[in-house]
């Protein structure tokens, strides 16, 4: 079985020490998801572990051809080649020789009377049959149509980022490796393209390490977390939900962190459970349950939400209207005659294909650009804060505490009580050591941190969060969550991650890329579950259909038995038992203190309430169907 032994790894940039005497091991097959507050150096560890980048002292072991591919963050494309060119550029032969192949066709495209093309491109071909290149010409074909790239032909220099980062993607998954590295993977995807990535790593029998800000896709393609902190390594067996519960525990049992912090561990958890199961149950009553449960586990801390609490400017009857607007670029309409009212604590998740229009809404309702036709009517008291993809140019001189002083000294919080810029700092992540850093010094994710905050500390009232979660720690985006739990104004966001997007929306805006927006009140899991089949989005609006499809599949529906009618009028009463029992078992765990084994104990009887508690549900969505039918 192949194996990466790291030992003794050390890295230290300037005066900053990121991670000191790491060690580890990667075992053929594991999917390793490396999370930690930006800046503490995950693209660096991968960076290493690729070669490119020296360590202060590394001992590293693998066997003879171990073979690593890399995804970097900002991949570099050569912009004269073309995407089939960029994606066959590697050192293995046989992609090598599908390169060549490539090359001769193109050629022979070119000039099909040339002999020497002629020549050229007969022998690639048999080189290709020898090698059985054709299964990876195939398959790198496939990858860049799931990953939404359909032209081959085109010039890198012809694509968007997002575009040039997807095919560098196709580029390491068609790589022969021991070991992958993806450093944000599922950047400039549509939930398409992330759900089928996905599925086809977790048929790889590739090692992979991969750091991500999705949380579902974390959760369901980890085997392993890997955790970067004050210049350590911890590592955790199991996926994203595990390591939650685990942190957790650990954070109760050194008692290092107060009950508002073990409280966001704990409701993320829950939430990543309900994604996984309750959700996907569709049924109001189930979900309304969960929703009670989780208020009640988190009664013991109502202020929890209140860490990033700040008073906003207060907002009129009237916020934003919209009345017949519509805008087209180069003869493409791509919004159509959008009318909409937005009402103050609207969550609206905007959603739909790359290139569907969805930032061009957002940049009419922050009135960048304006509609061709329709208005756009704004009430006198919005204060709007558009937080758009692209960090904007920073003065790399000014330090961190300045950046943030040159929009206030202070913020009023939710509660009155005045909060200091460097207060709101360390709010968000910065600790106060920190704060006399110039910015030129901060990661890529570290300036967007500081971008989101400065936007903030100009207490807006209106919030358009134009893809929000990329290159964000997990940290961060669970105070951004917090913050907009609080928050009395209106949100727009537009995302590719489920899990921030069913945090923090209640409505969708749904863009098909024609120009029409149709609304879904729900949450955006529950819109992929109703009309994402496998693998693929469906067209058809949410309305087209639904009542004529449901009652077919309704009449289609077996009857109950006398047994099963009598179980369905007690699974009520089961359920709330095992409720109680889950919640009793919690507030037991808060209690003991230091006493390991009773709290080990004890989670092995909550594993099993909620093993119950998930085959209850199921099998009372189940009753509960046929009972309808």
């Amino acid at each position: 079985m192949s194996q990466l032994i790291v030992e003794n790894l050390t890295k230290t940039v300037g005066e900053k020490t990121l991670f000191k005497n790491i060690e580890f091991t990667v075992v053929n097959g594991e999917k390793i998801g490396l999370i930690g507050i930006n800046g503490t150096g995950k693209s660096t560890l991968l960076s290493i572990i690729a070669g490119l980048e020296e360590a202060d002292t590394l001992l590293m072991d693998h066997p003879n051809r171990y073979r690593i591919a890399y995804l970097p963050q900002e991949p570099e494309v050569n912009p004269e080649l073309t995407v089939m060119e960029t994606v066959f550029m590697s050192d293995a032969s046989i992609i090598k020789t599908n390169l060549e192949y490539e090359l001769a066709l193109k050629e022979l495209s070119a000039e099909p009377e040339s002999t020497v093309n002629q020549e050229r491109y007969a022998k690639y071909q048999n080189d290709m049959d020898n090698l059985n290149g054709w299964d990876i010409n195939s398959k790198a074909r496939t990858i860049l149509t799931k990953l939404g790239i359909d032209t081959f032909d085109k010039k890198m220099s012809e694509l968007s980022g997002g575009q040039k980062k997807r095919v560098s993607l196709a580029k390491v998954l068609i790589e022969p490796t021991d070991l992958l590295l993806l450093d944000e993977p599922t950047n400039h995807l549509d939930v398409e393209s992330i759900m089928w990535l996905s599925d086809y790593l977790q048929s790889e029998q590739t090692a992979i390490i991969f750091v991500t800000h999705d949380r579902y896709f974390l959760d369901e393609l980890s085997t392993h977390i890997y955790e970067l902190a004050d210049q350590t390594l911890y590592s955790h067996t199991g996926n994203y939900g595990n390591y939650l519960e685990s942190k957790a525990i650990r954070e109760e049992m050194a008692a290092a962190t107060d009950d508002k912090l073990r409280n966001r561990y704990r409701s993320e958890l829950k939430w990543i459970r309900r994604g996984a199961k309750a959700r996907s149950t569709k049924q109001k009553a189930r979900i309304d349950r969960f929703d009670d449960l989780s208020e009640k586990v988190k009664k013991h801390s109502d202020d929890t939400e209140m860490e990033v609490a700040l008073k906003s400017t207060r907002l009129g009857k009237k916020v934003i209207e919209a009345v017949h607007v519509s805008k087209s670029f180069a003869g493409r309409k791509v919004i159509d005659d959008f009318s909409s009212i937005l009402q103050s604590g609207d969550r609206i998740a905007v959603v739909g294909p790359n290139g569907a229009g969805k930032t061009t809404l957002l940049n009419l309702f922050s009135h960048e650009i304006d509609p061709d036709s329709g208005v756009l009517e704004i009430g006198s008291t919005v204060k709007i804060a558009h937080f758009q993809q692209h960090t904007p140019i920073m003065n790399e001189k000014k330090r961190i505490i300045e950046y943030i002083r040159d929009t206030s000294n202070d913020i009023e919080g939710a509660d009155g009580v005045r909060i200091s810029a460097s207060q709101m700092l360390e709010r968000f992540l910065f600790p106060t050591k920190s704060h006399g850093t110039p910015i030129g010094k901060l990661s890529g994710g570290e300036r967007k941190r500081l971008y989101l905050l400065k936007l903030l500390m100009e207490q807006p009232n209106v919030l358009l969060l134009d893809e929000p979660t990329n290159d964000l720690d997990l940290e961060t985006l669970s105070v951004l969550e917090a913050f907009i739990d609080t928050f009395p104004g209106v949100v727009l966001t537009i995302s590719h991650d489920r899990f921030f997007l069913d945090r923090t929306s209640t409505k969708l805006w749904v863009l098909d890329g024609t120009g029409f927006i149709d609304t879904w009140f729900g949450t955006y899991s529950d819109f992929l579950e109703t009309y994402v089949a496998p693998g693929k989005l469906e067209k058809a609006s949410p309305n087209v259909n639904t009542d004529r499809d449901l009652n077919v599949e309704k009449n289609e529906k077996k009857k109950m038995t006398y047994a099963e009618k009598r179980e369905f009028e007690t699974i009520d009463k089961e359920i709330e038992k095992v409720e109680v029992d889950i919640e009793k078992t919690e507030k037991e765990m808060s209690a003991c203190g230091s006493d390991y084994d009773e709290l080990a104990r004890l989670t092995e009887s909550l594993n099993v309430l909620n093993t119950n508690y998930e085959k209850l549900i199921e099998r009372w969505t189940y009753l509960q169907e046929m009972n309808e039918g």
